[in-house]
Protein backbone atom coordinates (compact mmCIF):
# COMPACT_ATOMS: atom_id res chain seq x y z
CA UNK A 1 0.00 0.00 0.00
CA UNK A 2 1.26 3.59 -1.01
CA UNK A 3 1.84 6.25 1.54
CA UNK A 4 -0.61 8.11 0.31
CA UNK A 5 -3.51 5.94 0.71
CA UNK A 6 -1.70 5.19 4.41
CA UNK A 7 -2.40 9.12 5.23
CA UNK A 8 -5.58 9.26 3.21
CA UNK A 9 -4.86 11.96 0.69
CA UNK A 10 -7.73 13.30 -1.26
CA UNK A 11 -8.28 12.13 -4.49
CA UNK A 12 -7.07 15.05 -6.58
CA UNK A 13 -4.06 15.49 -3.96
CA UNK A 14 -2.87 12.16 -4.77
CA UNK A 15 -3.27 12.62 -8.71
CA UNK A 16 -1.16 15.88 -8.48
CA UNK A 17 1.63 14.01 -7.02
CA UNK A 18 0.73 11.06 -9.18
CA UNK A 19 1.80 13.48 -12.13
CA UNK A 20 4.37 15.41 -10.60
CA UNK A 21 6.45 11.77 -10.38
CA UNK A 22 6.13 11.03 -14.07
CA UNK A 23 7.12 14.22 -15.12
CA UNK A 24 10.30 13.83 -13.11
CA UNK A 25 10.72 10.51 -14.30
CA UNK A 26 10.00 11.50 -17.77
CA UNK A 27 12.81 14.24 -17.28
CA UNK A 28 15.50 11.22 -16.05
CA UNK A 29 14.86 9.10 -18.79
CA UNK A 30 17.92 8.13 -20.87
CA UNK A 31 19.78 10.66 -18.69
CA UNK A 32 23.30 9.87 -16.25
CA UNK A 33 22.48 12.80 -13.93
CA UNK A 34 18.83 14.44 -12.75
CA UNK A 35 19.14 17.71 -14.11
CA UNK A 36 15.60 19.44 -13.16
CA UNK A 37 14.56 23.31 -14.16
CA UNK A 38 15.71 24.90 -10.95
CA UNK A 39 19.19 23.22 -11.46
CA UNK A 40 19.33 24.99 -14.78
CA UNK A 41 17.85 28.44 -13.33
CA UNK A 42 21.14 27.83 -10.86
CA UNK A 43 23.27 27.91 -13.23
CA UNK A 44 21.70 30.49 -15.42
CA UNK A 45 22.50 33.34 -12.60
CA UNK A 46 26.12 31.80 -11.43
CA UNK A 47 27.30 32.10 -15.34
CA UNK A 48 25.67 35.54 -15.34
CA UNK A 49 27.00 36.99 -12.31
CA UNK A 50 30.28 35.68 -12.93
CA UNK A 51 30.90 36.05 -16.52
CA UNK A 52 27.97 38.28 -17.74
CA UNK A 53 26.83 35.60 -20.07
CA UNK A 54 22.80 35.18 -20.67
CA UNK A 55 21.58 31.57 -21.71
CA UNK A 56 18.62 31.43 -22.82
CA UNK A 57 16.13 28.33 -22.31
CA UNK A 58 17.54 26.53 -25.86
CA UNK A 59 20.98 26.36 -23.40
CA UNK A 60 19.68 23.70 -21.41
CA UNK A 61 20.53 20.56 -23.60
CA UNK A 62 24.22 22.31 -24.01
CA UNK A 63 24.66 22.95 -20.42
CA UNK A 64 23.65 19.54 -18.93
CA UNK A 65 26.06 18.06 -22.06
CA UNK A 66 28.97 20.08 -21.09
CA UNK A 67 28.63 20.19 -17.02
CA UNK A 68 28.11 16.49 -16.99
CA UNK A 69 31.22 16.18 -18.12
CA UNK A 70 32.61 18.02 -14.74
CA UNK A 71 30.49 15.74 -12.74
CA UNK A 72 32.37 12.31 -14.17
CA UNK A 73 35.61 14.17 -13.76
CA UNK A 74 35.01 14.86 -9.90
CA UNK A 75 33.29 11.71 -9.04
CA UNK A 76 29.78 13.63 -8.03
CA UNK A 77 26.37 11.82 -8.35
CA UNK A 78 24.71 15.10 -9.09
CA UNK A 79 24.07 18.93 -10.62
CA UNK A 80 22.67 19.65 -6.84
CA UNK A 81 26.03 18.61 -4.85
CA UNK A 82 28.07 20.14 -8.24
CA UNK A 83 26.54 23.71 -7.96
CA UNK A 84 26.80 23.45 -3.91
CA UNK A 85 30.70 23.25 -4.41
CA UNK A 86 30.26 26.32 -6.46
CA UNK A 87 28.53 28.28 -3.92
CA UNK A 88 30.81 27.33 -1.46
CA UNK A 89 33.72 29.20 -3.61
CA UNK A 90 36.02 26.41 -5.46
CA UNK A 91 38.04 28.60 -6.71
CA UNK A 92 39.55 25.70 -9.54
CA UNK A 93 36.15 24.71 -10.14
CA UNK A 94 35.18 28.09 -11.22
CA UNK A 95 37.29 28.36 -13.64
CA UNK A 96 36.67 24.73 -15.17
CA UNK A 97 32.61 25.97 -14.76
CA UNK A 98 33.71 28.84 -17.02
CA UNK A 99 35.52 27.02 -19.36
CA UNK A 100 32.92 24.67 -19.74
CA UNK A 101 30.46 27.21 -20.81
CA UNK A 102 32.18 29.56 -22.88
CA UNK A 103 31.63 28.96 -26.94
CA UNK A 104 34.86 29.06 -28.65
CA UNK A 105 33.45 28.49 -32.30
CA UNK A 106 36.30 30.00 -34.52
CA UNK A 107 38.33 30.03 -37.76
CA UNK A 108 41.34 31.98 -39.70
CA UNK A 109 40.00 34.92 -40.76
CA UNK A 110 36.67 34.46 -40.08
CA UNK A 111 34.81 36.97 -41.56
CA UNK A 112 36.73 37.96 -44.22
CA UNK A 113 35.68 41.47 -44.74
CA UNK A 114 37.21 43.11 -41.52
CA UNK A 115 40.77 41.99 -43.11
CA UNK A 116 41.17 44.44 -45.75
CA UNK A 117 40.23 47.25 -43.50
CA UNK A 118 42.30 46.38 -40.96
CA UNK A 119 45.10 46.00 -43.36
CA UNK A 120 44.39 49.74 -44.86
CA UNK A 121 44.16 51.19 -40.76
CA UNK A 122 47.79 49.30 -40.67
CA UNK A 123 48.97 51.02 -43.97
CA UNK A 124 47.51 54.49 -42.77
CA UNK A 125 49.58 54.30 -39.66
CA UNK A 126 52.88 52.55 -41.23
CA UNK A 127 55.14 55.92 -39.62
CA UNK A 128 54.02 54.36 -36.03
CA UNK A 129 55.03 51.01 -37.17
CA UNK A 130 58.56 51.98 -38.06
CA UNK A 131 58.67 53.55 -34.38
CA UNK A 132 56.46 50.11 -32.69
CA UNK A 133 53.70 52.01 -31.98
CA UNK A 134 51.61 50.10 -33.60
CA UNK A 135 48.82 48.23 -30.58
CA UNK A 136 45.77 45.91 -31.16
CA UNK A 137 43.67 44.00 -28.88
CA UNK A 138 41.76 40.70 -29.81
CA UNK A 139 38.92 40.34 -26.68
CA UNK A 140 38.11 36.92 -27.51
CA UNK A 141 41.22 34.93 -28.61
CA UNK A 142 40.02 31.57 -28.38
CA UNK A 143 42.11 28.87 -29.59
CA UNK A 144 44.08 31.57 -31.11
CA UNK A 145 43.02 32.19 -34.88
CA UNK A 146 41.50 35.43 -34.26
CA UNK A 147 44.77 37.05 -33.36
CA UNK A 148 46.86 35.11 -35.94
CA UNK A 149 44.87 36.13 -38.70
CA UNK A 150 45.32 39.50 -37.10
CA UNK A 151 48.79 39.15 -37.37
CA UNK A 152 49.09 37.64 -40.54
CA UNK A 153 47.08 40.59 -42.27
CA UNK A 154 49.96 43.14 -40.16
CA UNK A 155 53.04 40.98 -41.91
CA UNK A 156 51.02 41.67 -45.09
CA UNK A 157 50.52 44.76 -45.32
CA UNK A 158 53.37 46.41 -43.86
CA UNK A 159 55.91 43.86 -44.38
CA UNK A 160 59.40 43.62 -42.01
CA UNK A 161 57.41 46.75 -40.19
CA UNK A 162 54.80 44.32 -38.94
CA UNK A 163 57.67 42.87 -36.30
CA UNK A 164 56.82 46.06 -34.23
CA UNK A 165 53.04 45.50 -33.94
CA UNK A 166 51.89 44.38 -30.64
CA UNK A 167 48.69 42.27 -30.26
CA UNK A 168 46.95 41.64 -26.91
CA UNK A 169 45.08 38.29 -26.77
CA UNK A 170 42.47 37.78 -24.29
CA UNK A 171 39.84 35.08 -23.32
CA UNK A 172 37.96 33.74 -20.34
CA UNK A 173 38.56 30.58 -21.17
CA UNK A 174 42.02 29.56 -19.89
CA UNK A 175 41.84 26.16 -21.45
CA UNK A 176 41.96 27.88 -25.30
CA UNK A 177 44.33 30.36 -23.97
CA UNK A 178 47.01 27.50 -23.47
CA UNK A 179 45.88 25.68 -26.86
CA UNK A 180 46.77 29.45 -28.73
CA UNK A 181 50.01 29.85 -27.36
CA UNK A 182 50.88 26.78 -28.81
CA UNK A 183 50.12 27.76 -32.41
CA UNK A 184 49.43 24.10 -33.45
CA UNK A 185 46.24 23.12 -35.72
CA UNK A 186 45.39 20.38 -37.59
CA UNK A 187 45.96 20.55 -41.17
CA UNK A 188 42.11 21.04 -41.93
CA UNK A 189 41.75 23.59 -40.06
CA UNK A 190 44.61 25.82 -42.42
CA UNK A 191 44.54 24.10 -45.63
CA UNK A 192 41.31 26.13 -46.98
CA UNK A 193 44.12 29.32 -47.22
CA UNK A 194 46.02 30.34 -50.04
CA UNK A 195 48.87 28.11 -50.49
CA UNK A 196 50.79 31.01 -50.13
CA UNK A 197 49.76 32.26 -47.30
CA UNK A 198 50.07 28.68 -45.58
CA UNK A 199 54.02 28.54 -47.11
CA UNK A 200 54.19 32.02 -45.63
CA UNK A 201 52.97 31.69 -41.75
CA UNK A 202 52.95 28.29 -41.05
CA UNK A 203 55.43 25.19 -40.61
CA UNK A 204 53.96 21.63 -41.65
CA UNK A 205 54.60 18.96 -39.32
CA UNK A 206 56.05 15.10 -40.06
CA UNK A 207 57.48 12.26 -38.52
CA UNK A 208 54.77 12.10 -35.50
CA UNK A 209 53.53 15.59 -35.91
CA UNK A 210 52.35 14.90 -39.23
CA UNK A 211 48.94 16.19 -40.41
CA UNK A 212 49.47 18.96 -38.09
CA UNK A 213 50.82 23.05 -38.94
CA UNK A 214 52.43 25.26 -36.61
CA UNK A 215 52.10 29.04 -36.84
CA UNK A 216 56.20 30.65 -37.57
CA UNK A 217 57.78 32.00 -34.59
CA UNK A 218 57.84 35.23 -35.58
CA UNK A 219 54.22 35.21 -35.98
CA UNK A 220 53.47 33.65 -32.86
CA UNK A 221 56.07 36.32 -30.86
CA UNK A 222 53.69 39.27 -32.51
CA UNK A 223 51.21 38.07 -29.68
CA UNK A 224 50.73 38.57 -25.61
CA UNK A 225 48.03 36.26 -24.90
CA UNK A 226 46.51 36.98 -21.12
CA UNK A 227 43.10 35.60 -19.22
CA UNK A 228 40.73 37.81 -18.68
CA UNK A 229 36.95 38.52 -17.92
CA UNK A 230 35.40 41.01 -20.10
CA UNK A 231 32.71 41.45 -16.55
CA UNK A 232 36.21 42.36 -14.29
CA UNK A 233 35.92 45.43 -12.89
CA UNK A 234 39.55 46.36 -13.08
CA UNK A 235 41.23 45.43 -16.61
CA UNK A 236 45.03 44.88 -16.27
CA UNK A 237 45.23 47.11 -19.64
CA UNK A 238 46.63 50.29 -20.49
CA UNK A 239 47.34 51.81 -23.59
CA UNK A 240 45.69 53.34 -26.64
CA UNK A 241 44.28 50.58 -29.57
CA UNK A 242 44.38 51.23 -33.27
CA UNK A 243 41.49 48.52 -33.19
CA UNK A 244 39.98 46.17 -31.18
CA UNK A 245 38.33 42.94 -32.14
CA UNK A 246 35.59 42.10 -30.26
CA UNK A 247 33.70 39.52 -32.64
CA UNK A 248 30.48 37.16 -31.65
CA UNK A 249 31.02 37.56 -27.69
CA UNK A 250 29.07 40.33 -27.13
CA UNK A 251 25.69 38.12 -28.20
CA UNK A 252 26.29 36.47 -25.05
CA UNK A 253 25.57 39.52 -22.99
CA UNK A 254 22.28 41.59 -22.55
CA UNK A 255 22.20 45.08 -23.73
CA UNK A 256 23.09 46.63 -20.34
CA UNK A 257 26.17 44.43 -20.18
CA UNK A 258 27.09 45.45 -23.76
CA UNK A 259 27.05 48.89 -23.06
CA UNK A 260 29.10 48.88 -19.86
CA UNK A 261 31.57 46.81 -21.65
CA UNK A 262 31.58 49.31 -25.06
CA UNK A 263 31.87 52.28 -22.75
CA UNK A 264 34.97 51.00 -21.22
CA UNK A 265 36.71 50.25 -24.52
CA UNK A 266 36.30 53.88 -25.33
CA UNK A 267 39.17 55.45 -23.31
CA UNK A 268 41.38 52.58 -24.51
CA UNK A 269 41.03 53.33 -28.42
CA UNK A 270 42.78 55.84 -30.18
CA UNK A 271 40.53 58.75 -31.16
CA UNK A 272 41.08 57.04 -35.13
CA UNK A 273 41.15 53.51 -33.95
CA UNK A 274 37.96 51.17 -34.87
CA UNK A 275 36.23 48.55 -33.31
CA UNK A 276 35.37 45.12 -35.24
CA UNK A 277 32.05 43.45 -34.03
CA UNK A 278 30.88 40.22 -35.08
CA UNK A 279 28.05 39.52 -37.92
CA UNK A 280 25.36 39.17 -35.40
CA UNK A 281 26.03 41.70 -33.70
CA UNK A 282 25.02 45.68 -33.19
CA UNK A 283 25.37 48.59 -31.10
CA UNK A 284 22.54 50.72 -31.87
CA UNK A 285 21.78 50.84 -28.66
CA UNK A 286 25.10 52.71 -27.88
CA UNK A 287 24.96 55.16 -30.60
CA UNK A 288 26.74 57.65 -28.08
CA UNK A 289 29.41 55.41 -27.70
CA UNK A 290 30.45 54.16 -31.39
CA UNK A 291 29.06 54.84 -34.79
CA UNK A 292 29.01 52.41 -37.76
CA UNK A 293 32.11 53.32 -40.29
CA UNK A 294 31.25 49.79 -42.51
CA UNK A 295 29.88 46.09 -42.12
CA UNK A 296 29.98 45.10 -38.40
CA UNK A 297 32.60 47.67 -37.87
CA UNK A 298 32.33 50.89 -35.48
CA UNK A 299 34.29 54.28 -35.15
CA UNK A 300 33.89 56.60 -31.79
CA UNK A 301 30.87 58.19 -32.00
CA UNK A 302 32.60 61.40 -30.75
CA UNK A 303 36.32 61.69 -30.70
CA UNK A 304 37.51 60.91 -27.47
CA UNK A 305 34.54 62.68 -26.21
CA UNK A 306 31.80 60.20 -26.24
CA UNK A 307 28.52 60.78 -24.54
CA UNK A 308 25.85 58.43 -23.07
CA UNK A 309 22.61 57.39 -25.79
Amino acid sequence: MCGSEKTGLPAVEKSRMQAYQAVARSDDIGREFVFTDADFERVRKLIYAHAGISLGPSKREMVYSRLGRRLRVLGLAGFKEYLLLLEKGDAVEWEAFTNSLTTNLTAFFREQHHFPILAELLQRHKTSAATGQISLWCAAASTGEEPYSMAMTAVEALGTLASSVRILATDIDTNVLGKAQQGVYAMERVEKMPKERLRRFFLRGNGRNAGQARVRDEVRAMITYRPLNLLDSDWPIRGSFHAIFCRNVMIYFDKQTQYRILERFVPLLRPDGLLFAGHSESFHHAAGLFRPRGKTVYELAIRGHPTRA
